[in-house]
């Protein structure tokens, strides 16, 4: 018996009715629910980089802007090789450093007339690094662990120097500069404002940063997660764990360039100090700061490291010296990072328990305060003695008058620190239960909702 189709009307066989004719197995197709809360931090993201320059309107906090773009990029191109694969890299500015220096290099070349949009001069930053990486990588990536750290810290050094050594390209002390408004105008834009470079480098922020995410989602970004914790099976299953470094750390380089031809259009100018160990060590602490082992983690980081180096450095010739206490204080009480601290605290708010810690909270940040005060007066006071003692011996500090040589302000802020330290231990350790007897909650909750 055969059905009878009215005239003029088709119908396609449905998977199900195609599996009933053929005998074949009905195919099953599914589809990924949309991901709407990524969607909406992607979607906060470009916001936040669209009206920047609308709340924070200076000069100068543009020019802070642009620079937190450039480290975001950089500290992300990083994090591929640490956070990612496991591999602590002391001379990452190596190829930061160099795309910086191709990047000026090309500006000058576009001003004699080379036919090459500005726009697209950290593009040419990227294949800089990527270049780099791919001669200096084959080597850096042949070892792992302690020799891949010390191999990339020789790198780094050799680079500096050679930097010093070859003047007709990195320039000698003095560097190389070199002016962005040249070649034709795109649609009214010259890049001269600080603004409009402001948006071009957002823009080179919100490509790579999703790029770099993209990145660790992919095939290659699994398996550099999987060297990273378990080398030797890797190897077992067939794979070549240094290829797959090798790959990354090329990649990162790309990105790394990026950054590097990023500087360069922003600052105008390239020296030996982009690819000094400074440089590279910064990108390791703040890396760390920020969280390493969370994507967003490097992105806080750099935002913390442009605020320190610009804004912290103006209140205190002593920056240094803070930025290395806090490291300290990170390392020994929260080594997961900012980023750690906040997916911590947003897993104990989704179970309702946050509310409970908020009076630990207010006494562990008050009793750090009180230990930051007295730290920071025998600092300042010994910073003055150091390079400000022409000016007299005594200290401006938070309104108070201190003086540098009195027995009194050394045994005050003494006490106020050891009074602080008592405190914070007092308060740790109470919070210390206090949090524990959160998580058992916590762990019983999810065993519950299991078992239903």
């Amino acid at each position: 018996m055969s059905a009878v189709m009215p005239s003029g009307s088709t119908s396609a066989p449905t998977p199900a009715a195609s599996a009933a004719t053929t005998g074949a197995p009905a195919p099953v197709y599914s589809f990924r629910p949309y991901n709407v809360g990524r969607v909406v931090v992607w979607s906060l993201f470009a916001l936040v980089l669209l009206v920047a320059p609308s709340l924070f309107t200076s000069s100068h906090s543009v020019t802070m802007l642009s620079q937190m773009g450039i480290a975001i990029v950089a500290c992300l191109s990083y994090n591929i090789l640490l956070g990612q694969g496991g591999m602590l890299s002391f001379g990452h500015a190596v190829y930061t450093g160099l795309a910086s220096f191709v990047a000026i290099h090309a500006l000058n070349s576009i001003g004699g007339g080379l036919p090459v949009p500005v726009s697209l001069v950290p593009l040419v930053g990227g294949l800089a690094g990527m270049l780099a990486a791919v001669v200096l990588g084959f080597v850096t990536t042949k070892k792992a662990g302690t020799p891949f750290a010390m191999i990339t810290l020789g790198l780094g050094e050799l680079v500096f120097a050679m930097s010093l050594m070859v003047p007709e390209f990195f320039g000698g002390e003095g560097g190389v500069s070199a002016n962005r408004v040249v070649g034709k105008p795109v649609m009214g834009i010259t890049f001269g404002p600080e603004v409009q470079v402001y948006y071009l480098l957002a823009i080179y922020t919100f490509v790579c940063t999703a790029a770099i995410f993209a990145f660790t989602r992919t095939p290659l970004g699994r398996m550099l997660n999987a060297v990273r914790d378990n080398p030797e099976r890797v190897e077992f299953i067939g794979y070549s764990t240094q290829r797959v470094r090798y790959i990354s750390f090329i990649i990162a380089g790309f990105f790394a360039g990026v950054a590097g031809g990023m500087y360069a259009l922003n600052f105008e100018i390239a020296t030996a100090e982009v690819v000094g160990a400074g440089r590279s060590g910064a990108y390791l602490l703040f890396t760390f700061l920020g969280g390493a082992t969370f994507f967003f983690g490097p992105i806080i980081g750099a935002i913390c490291m442009v605020l320190a180096s610009v804004l912290l450095s103006e209140f205190t010739k002593a920056w240094l010296l803070y930025l290395g206490l806090i490291f300290l204080f990170m390392v020994m009480y929260a080594p997961g990072g900012i980023a750690s601290l906040i997916m911590m605290n947003l897993r104990v708010a989704a179970f309702g328990k946050l509310r409970r810690l908020w009076t630990a909270y207010l006494a562990l940040g008050g009793s750090a305060l009180v230990v930051l005060i007295g730290a920071a007066a025998m600092i300042e006071m010994i910073y003055h003695l150091q390079l400000n003692q022409a000016l007299g011996t005594t200290v401006r500090f938070l309104g108070a008058t201190l003086d540098a040589k009195g027995i009194d302000s050394w045994v005050g802020a003494a006490f106020v620190t050891l009074v602080g330290l008592a405190m914070f231990e007092v308060v740790r350790r109470h919070f210390s239960v206090q949090w524990g007897q959160i998580q058992e909650e916590i762990e019983k909750e999810i065993k519950r909702r299991e078992a239903l």
